[in-house]
Order: structure tokens, then C-alpha cells, then sequence
């Protein structure tokens, strides 16, 4: 089965698309800034483990001309908040296990989304992105086990996980992603054990 799905925002509407397998084991959340290349590659990974996937944009169509659109974390948190919250009220997703995926720019609005709906967010993986924004207060709050996965020249971002990591308080891991390898793959892996733990 395959949706378009809308949210309205006061600031306008946010897309993304509702990928669901026969009996999926759970539901992952890709977060985007906006739309990007990878986003079909990425869900169809997940798929092939057996994971439905909603894979939403966080900013309107006008706000994306903006270049610094992606580094305000409030409003980024508080669409992922209300994309959390839609799930829960929409009749195919429920009652699915819930997981986030994102990269880049967005990883510390997750970070803060998935403390902020502690007993919704089953996991959180993010693939790079500067997760010592989330702050601290979010950072110790989060309770879903995390999964950072860093190219291995991203030394800005491996040096913010490791500024980051002192304040979280549950389960972290951080993982290395080969050349040429799908990050989708190792998260799909982290999830499936929490999914079925």
C-alpha cells in the first residue's frame, strides 16, 4: 500500500509519502529538511527488512528557498512533534512500533522530538548532523536508544557526538558508514532489534 500523506502547518503544508509492506514489524520515520534523491533508496532499504515507512518533509515549499531554514531546531521539533502525533491517529500507522531516521540537519530536532514523546519513539538513528544542538536537557531526556552513523571523514560531526554523549543518559551507539554503503541498512538492523525486544 502506498499514500501521499499532507499536514498543514500555519505556515503552509508539509508532503510525504506512506510506503506499507504486508505486516510490517514497524513504522520508520524518515525526516527530511526537503525532499532529496536518496529518500526512494533509503525506503525501499527499510522495506526490504520488513518496515513500513513515512517519509515526510519538515519545510514548506516556501520556506525552502531560505538556506537557514534547516537550522532553526524549534520549528523543525515542533513538525516532527506534530507528524508524531498524526501517526497515532491514522488508522494504518497506530499501532505500529515507532522509529526515526534522519540525517544532517535535522538530527537534533529528533533528538528533541523523540524526548519530548518518550513512550512513542521506540529508536532514534541519525546518519551525521550536529546532535549536540538538541541541548542538553533534551540530549539527558531521551530514552530511545540512538544510533549515530558518520561517514568517516565527518570529523565535525563525530566531535559533536562525542561533546553530546556525556549528557545522554540511555542507550548510544555510534557506527561508522563504509563508502558506498546504505546507512539505511545498519539502522535497519538497530531498529528490528528493538522492534522485536
Amino acid at each position: 500500500m502506498n499514500r501521499f500523506i499532507t499536514l498543514q502547518t500555519p505556515h503552509g503544508s508539509l508532503h510525504g509519502h506512506l510506503a506499507f509492506p504486508d505486516t510490517p514489524c514497524g513504522l520508520i520515520l524518515i525526516a527530511r529538511a526537503h525532499h532529496a534523491a536518496e529518500d526512494a533508496a533509503i525506503s525501499s532499504c527499510f522495506a526490504e527488512f520488513g518496515c513500513a515507512t513515512l517519509t515526510m518533509e519538515l519545510l514548506t515549499a516556501q520556506e525552502v528557498q531560505f538556506a537557514d531554514a534547516t537550522q532553526n531546531v524549534p520549528r523543525l521539533t515542533q513538525r516532527l512533534i506534530d507528524i508524531l502525533d498524526m501517526t497515532r491517529k491514522d488508522g494504518d500507522m497506530e499501532a505500529l512500533p515507532l522509529a526515526i531516521f534522519t540525517s544532517g540537519d535535522v538530527a537534533p530536532a529528533a533528538i528533541r522530538a523523540a524526548a519530548q514523546r518518550d513512550t512513542l519513539v521506540k529508536a532514534v538513528a541519525c546518519h551525521g548532523g550536529l546532535i549536540d544542538r538538541a541541548g542538553a536537557q533534551a540530549l539527558e531526556l531521551l530514552v530511545a536508544p540512538l544510533l549515530m552513523l558518520f561517514d568517516a571523514d565527518d570529523l565535525i560531526g563525530k566531535t559533536a557526538y562525542q561533546r553530546a554523549a556525556s549528557h545522554l543518559g540511555g542507550v548510544h551507539a555510534m557506527q561508522l558508514v563504509e563508502i558506498g554503503e546504505d546507512p539505511a541498512a545498519p539502522a535497519a538492523t538497530w531498529f528490528l532489534g528493538l522492534f522485536s525486544g
